[in-house]
């Protein structure tokens, strides 16, 4: 081990620790020529947990191959896969190889995520802060997302990507669908070489230009992965460029599921303000829209930046579902529900099209090619757009699902 460290008179950090700090600890790691593991634990559950913690930092050096060295902890709360991450990370910084790895226990896989699920909202966690990430899936969107990018400071991303990597493995959401933002390529690479491996449902990848930037996060999955479990992918377009390329991007890849847009870099590359009306980036989320129903795939929007604003927040969430899109992003827990409301089908919708879709039916029975409704005939694409919004009301649970006949 005393080969691998770099200087062994400093100290490398990971992680935080004070007052306003919970669910997370501060270790300081210094690697020694001999004496042992010397662990100095200060926590506010010491009483009842300090053994276990002490124990559980003795077991994450060994696996590491640390036999000799001081380690202060000031823990705030954290849970075991919090601890290890942030242990890993201070001593890989001291120059352990990439393949060195303490990881925390895993929990059995939830079920494989369907291609077109229903994205109505994500949530946005940051990477970084693992006292979002407990409670998350009780609040019930239909994703959450372990952030790595614009919420991670620069000089945390490095203990953050371990930090998701174990949140994967040992963290419950519920039935939340597990998104990864990684970094901008070519950081983003890094990212999916530590995450991958524990097989997240989805990655998104920002700032995305070109179809070649798909094409190498794809290949860097399937050389991280060869599990046949899926691993879905949605680009983020946050340029002009971007928007443009929007088709290609798109098919780049089967494995892509959505497109969705950052407004926030979007605007600032056109240089201009992003308002509430939105009419400076119509075009772009317009031409988003338009080339993921070309390419199949699903059209999600960005995220609604006022968490005060919930009148404003449902405007824009009706005016995004009346454009074609299917979702959008969120970053606090009170936008889920005003977001399902405004992307929900209205009683009346569904009325028309369970009436369209009986119709459709009966004329399938009777082995009738037309369809019609009273005194109108009901054209193929009134029939096709009824029985998606009768799907997509059922998956809401807006509507039961039919009876199966025996």
């Amino acid at each position: 081990m005393a080969s691998a460290i770099t200087n062994q008179a400093e100290t490398f950090e990971s992680g935080r620790s004070g007052k306003d700090v919970r669910s997370d600890l501060h270790v300081a790691f210094t690697p020694q020529a001999a004496g042992g593991l010397e662990i100095d634990l200060k926590s506010r559950v010491a009483t009842y947990y300090g053994e276990s913690i002490r124990t559980q930092a003795e077991q994450v050096l060994r696996k590491l191959g640390v036999a000799h060295c001081q380690l202060s902890i000031e823990d705030e709360g954290a849970l075991p896969f919090v601890i290890s991450a942030r242990i890993e990370a201070a001593v890989r910084k001291s120059g352990l190889p990439k393949s060195s790895r303490a990881l925390s226990e895993q929990m059995p896989l939830p079920p494989a995520s369907p291609r077109d699920r229903l994205r109505r909202s994500r949530l946005y966690l940051p990477g970084a802060e693992p006292k979002y990430f407990l409670n998350a899936g009780l609040h019930e969107p239909d994703a959450i997302i372990l952030d790595l990018e614009d919420s991670v400071h620069a000089s945390e991303k490095f203990a953050a990507r371990i930090l998701v990597r174990n949140a994967l493995r040992s963290v419950s959401f519920g039935n939340c669908e597990r998104m990864v933002r990684i970094n901008q390529l070519p950081l983003g690479l890094e990212d999916l070489e530590e995450i991958v491996p524990e097989q997240p449902d989805l990655i998104l990848i920002p700032k995305v230009e070109c179809p070649e930037q798909i094409i190498d996060a794809a290949q860097a999955i399937a050389k991280v992965c060869d599990s046949q479990r899926p691993i879905w992918l949605m680009p983020i377009l946050e340029s002009a460029l971007g928007i443009e390329n929007a088709y290609a991007i798109a098919t780049a890849s089967k494995n892509v599921v959505a497109l969705t847009i950052g407004l926030e870099d979007y605007t600032a590359d056109l240089g201009v303000v992003k308002t509430m009306e939105g009419s400076e980036s119509l075009y772009a989320r317009t031409r988003l829209m338009n080339a993921a129903k070309a390419a199949r795939i699903q059209a999600i929007d960005s995220v609604f930046g006022d968490v005060g604003d919930m009148d404003g927040l449902a405007r824009w969430g009706q005016q995004s579902r009346a454009l074609g899109f299917e979702g959008m992003g969120c970053i606090h827990p009170a936008q889920i529900p005003v977001i399902h409301h405004a992307f929900a089908p209205s009683e009346s919708e569904i009325e028309k099209a369970l009436k369209i879709v009986a119709a459709y039916e009966d004329a399938q029975q009777r082995g009738l090619g037309v369809v019609s409704l009273g005194s109108k005939m009901i054209d193929p694409p009134v029939v096709n757009r009824a029985l998606k919004l009768v799907n997509t009301a059922r998956l809401m649970g807006l509507i039961a699902a039919p009876e199966r006949t025996k």
